[in-house]
């Protein structure tokens, strides 16, 4: 038989928090959530817009992408988290952003 007393510890250990990015048009951001439901930290940061001609607008995929880590890791620093302690992910971005690159 699994003993009881071991959901206790094990329980205690199980990640705590629920990590919320949005990597929008200007900015990226990124909220870490506990187990309530309730915003424990944030972090925000816009990155530049490129306007190659009239009507085009464009974006850097590396700055994209260091805002995002940027903001994830100053929520957690702001709520003392680790990697460990999250329990999981969720993302929402441009949706119309495409990346090509020529191998």
């Amino acid at each position: 038989p699994f003993p009881l007393s071991t959901l206790g510890s094990r329980a205690e250990m199980a990640p705590s928090y629920v990590l919320a990015i949005d990597q929008g048009t200007t900015s990226s951001r990124a909220i870490l959530f506990d187990k309530d439901g309730q915003v424990k930290a944030s972090e925000q940061q816009e990155f530049p817009q490129y306007y190659p001609q009239p009507g085009w607008a464009e974006h850097d995929p590396k700055e994209i992408l260091a805002s995002v880590l940027h903001c994830a890791e100053g929520a957690m620093k702001k709520a003392g988290a680790s990697k460990e302690d999250i329990a999981g992910i969720g993302i929402t971005n441009q949706r119309e952003t495409t990346v090509a690159w020529d191998k």
